[in-house]
C-alpha cells in the first residue's frame, strides 16, 4: 500500500480540499483509497459527512468510530490501539474519521518520543499508533492507497503522522508565508527522518510493525487564489518565481550554484497549478460532492458547468501525475 501525506505548516493553502478532491478522483479512476483525517480540526471529515452523521459518530462521551476511539486505550494507559472503524463513502472510498479530541494525543506522543531512545516498547507502540491504524484500516477496506490530511503545524501529532508516510506532497500558495513554510518544513523533515532512523535501531519488539519513516517529498501543488484589484497579478508572479528555488534549497536540500532554477511552468517538481474555482466550492459543499462532479441539478449551469469540466481535467491530470511520482498503480 502507498501512503501519501499532504502537508505544509502554513495553513490556508487548500490542503484539505486537495485531499478531499483527490480521494474522490482516485476512486473514480478505479483505485480503492482511504482518506485519513489526522488533523485535530477534522475539517476533512466535515467535508465528507453530513451533520446528522457527525452527531452519530461524535456522540457525547466515547467516540469509538473515530481516530480518537482507536488511540483511546493508549491515551488511558490501558492497552494498545483498537481496530479502526472505516466509514464507507463509496465502494472504493473509505474515511478514517477525524476527531477534535485527537489533540489530547499530543502530550502522550511528546512523552513517548525520547523514551524510544531507551528501547521502551510502549513508547514505540505510541509513536507508531497512527501508522498501524492507517494500515489496519487499509487492510479492512481493501485499499491500495491512503491519502493523509495533516494539520498546519510541526507538533508531535504531525511528527507521528509524517513518520507513517512514504510520500509527501506540499500544497502552496504564491505568497511569502508559503515560502517560509518551505524553509521550516525541509529541515524539520530531515531531522525527523534521522531521529526516527536512530530510534528504529532500539526497537525491542522485532514483531511490532513500525513505519520506515521515508517521508519522501514528491513535489508541490500551487493553489492559486482569486486575483483582487489590490493584489495585482505581478505580485503572484514574484512569489511563484521563487518557489522552484526555495523548494530545492529548503525541502530537497539541493541548492544549485548560481541559483539557475526553472520557472514554475517547467519545474518537474511542480505537480499542478490549480486555478481558483470561485463559486464551485460552496456549491459542492452544499451537496456534499467534489466540484468536478457537480451537475446542472446542483446549480452548475452555463459558465459553472464549463468550470466543472475544467476542474475535472485539472484534478485528473494531477491525480495521474502524483500516481506516477509515487508509483501508484492505476487500473
Amino acid at each position: 500500500m502507498k501512503t501519501i501525506a499532504f502537508f505544509n505548516n502554513k495553513g490556508g493553502v487548500g490542503k484539505t480540499s486537495l485531499v478531499y478532491h483527490l480521494a474522490w478522483m482516485y476512486q473514480e479512476l478505479g483505485v480503492t483509497v482511504i482518506a485519513a483525517d489526522l488533523d485535530p480540526q477534522a475539517n476533512l471529515t466535515s467535508m465528507f459527512l453530513e451533520e446528522d452523521r457527525l452527531e452519530k459518530v461524535w456522540p457525547d462521551g466515547e467516540h469509538p468510530r473515530s481516530i480518537l476511539g482507536s488511540v483511546r486505550p493508549i491515551l488511558k494507559g490501558t492497552g494498545d490501539i483498537q481496530p479502526p472503524s472505516v466509514e464507507s463513502i463509496t465502494e472504493n472510498l473509505g474515511l478514517i474519521i477525524g476527531d477534535l479530541g485527537l489533540s489530547g494525543f499530543e502530550d502522550r506522543l511528546s512523552d513517548a518520543w525520547p523514551r524510544c531512545n531507551d528501547g521502551d516498547e510502549a513508547a514505540f507502540r505510541t509513536i507508531s499508533a497512527l501508522f498501524r491504524i492507517i494500515y489496519a484500516a487499509a487492510q479492512q477496506h481493501g485499499s491500495s492507497l491512503a491519502l493523509i490530511d495533516i494539520g498546519p503545524n510541526l507538533g508531535a501529532i504531525n511528527r507521528a503522522a509524517m513518520i507513517a508516510t512514504q510520500h509527501i506532497i506540499v500544497p502552496l500558495a504564491p505568497d511569502l508565508y508559503s515560502l517560509q513554510g518551505l524553509r521550516n518544513l525541509g529541515p524539520t523533515l530531515r531531522r525527523w527522518r534521522a531521529e526516527w532512523g536512530e530510534r528504529l535501531k532500539k526497537n525491542p519488539d522485532k514483531n511490532l510493525m513500525l513505519p520506515k519513516g521515508e517521508m519522501q517529498p514528491e513535489g508541490y501543488v500551487i493553489m492559486q487564489h482569486a486575483v483582487r484589484s489590490d493584489r495585482p497579478v505581478k505580485a503572484y508572479g514574484k512569489w511563484m518565481d521563487r518557489i522552484p528555488g526555495e523548494y530545492r534549497d529548503s525541502v530537497l536540500d539541493k541548492k544549485q550554484l548560481g541559483g539557475n532554477y526553472p520557472p514554475v511552468g517547467d519545474d518537474p517538481y511542480c505537480l499542478a497549478l490549480l486555478k481558483h474555482f470561485r463559486s464551485l466550492m460552496p456549491m459542492a459543499m452544499e451537496v456534499r460532492k467534489p466540484m468536478f462532479s457537480l451537475k446542472p441539478a446542483d446549480g452548475a449551469l452555463g459558465a459553472h458547468l464549463a468550470a466543472v469540466q475544467d476542474c475535472r481535467k485539472d484534478f485528473e491530470a494531477l491525480a495521474r501525475k502524483i500516481a506516477k511520482h509515487c508509483s501508484v498503480i492505476l487500473p
